[in-house]
């Protein structure tokens, strides 16, 4: 059977000064890395040479790689003195003519701050009108739900309802009692400077009923579920489900953002309750552990140091809260291109503006509800 040379270079030092090019240059002959680096290092060698003579008539097989390698050493031009078989010449004739092609190199744009501004401004009013036109598609959906509950997607409301509420409790419950922990120790230090002991149940209460345990149940779960919902959309895009429900006239608000915004509204007030009571259990152990304060008296102090006007804001918050996070996430997943990159900067996006949002909306609810509850 007949059996391929491997590909050599061979260099003539005395007059006159030659390269002799002789095997198979072919792919597979030069993917071996030993072979690869050796004759990479022969042609930098040669290409030193200003004189050299190249004799290329010894290659008994040359692909594009092999005479790319060439090519490349010899500058991307052909050197002064080459000897090349006839079935060689289309070859590097091809080389050649790509090579003389002209790259055209766009001109930068140069913008000046007004007019990376006005982009910004540009941008901001396009996802502003975008999110305009999902909430009142939403609003259009949550009628017809109401007209005919019958036909309703229940079971992607069921589906929903169970990935972003009950696979949610084991995070929000650690975290809650960290931090009702740590709340509890640190204002347990300060009070028992001044002796107001049992002032920290009216500072857990507070605290933790009306402020964090709203705020550290949307952050968690606009990090857990908002991105789980941007990144579900997205992948539906690039994978051109969404086209296809489209074409099959399946409406995508009523199946697909109508349930996921649902779902958060009744899921996040009670993943709120749930946090608020994990995050009082880590503050009650903490209080017994740093002040001998019983957990029984901790309880019967608790609804005198918190009005129910508070329960009822912190509830608020979590349906605005859940709504808001279901809707930026739908938002900039039905946003995303089909590509990966794209997936995973609007799953960022999503994240970041959904903390951003929750968080200015809590400071609306601290401005508006500032007379109540205290």
């Amino acid at each position: 059977m007949f059996r391929e040379k491997p590909p050599t270079l061979t260099l003539i030092e005395h007059d006159p000064a030659s390269a002799h090019v002789a095997g198979a240059w072919l792919v597979h002959m030069l993917s071996p890395k030993p072979v690869m680096n050796a004759l990479s290092l022969q042609l930098q060698k040669a290409a030193t040479e200003a004189e050299l003579i190249w004799d290329l008539t010894q290659v008994s097989a040359l692909d594009h790689i092999g005479a790319q390698m060439l090519w490349r050493a010899w500058g991307k031009q052909r050197p002064a003195q080459l000897i090349l078989l006839p079935a060689q010449e289309g070859l590097f004739e091809r080389l050649e003519q790509v090579s003389q092609l002209a790259i055209p190199i766009p001109p930068k744009p140069r913008l000046t701050r007004i007019m990376q501004l006005g982009t910004v401004m540009l941008g901001f009013l396009e996802h502003l009108l975008s999110f305009s036109v999902l909430l009142g598609q939403l609003i259009l959906d949550l009628g017809r739900f109401i007209r005919h509950p019958l036909t309703g997607p229940w079971k992607e409301l069921s589906a929903n309802l169970f990935r972003t509420g009950f696979q949610a409790l084991g995070i929000t419950a650690l975290v809650g009692m960290l931090i009702g922990v740590v709340l509890s120790y640190l204002s347990a230090q300060q009070l028992v400077t001044f002796g107001g002991d049992l002032f920290i149940v009216n500072i857990l209460g507070m605290s933790i009923v009306r402020e964090l345990g709203p705020m550290l149940a949307a952050i968690l779960i606009a990090g857990r579920s908002g991105s789980a919902i941007t990144a579900q959309l997205g992948v539906m895009r690039v994978t051109e489900e969404l086209d296809a429900m489209r074409v099959m006239g399946i409406p995508q608000g009523y199946r697909l953002i109508m349930p996921k915004v649902l779902a958060l509204a009744i899921a996040m007030p009670l993943i709120v309750i749930w946090t608020d009571v994990m995050a009082l259990i880590g503050g009650m152990i903490a209080a017994q552990a740093r002040l001998g304060m019983s957990p029984g008296f901790f309880i019967h102090k608790l609804p005198e140091a918190v009005s129910l006007a508070n329960y009822w804001i912190g509830l608020g918050k979590g349906v605005v809260f859940g709504i808001l996070i279901a809707l930026v996430a739908c938002h900039f997943g039905l946003r995303i291109k089909p590509n990966t990159e794209s997936l995973g900067q609007g799953t960022t996006s999503s994240v970041v503006i959904s903390i951003t949002v929750v968080i200015i909306a809590d400071a609306i609810f601290a401005i508006v509800f500032s007379k109540i509850g205290y």
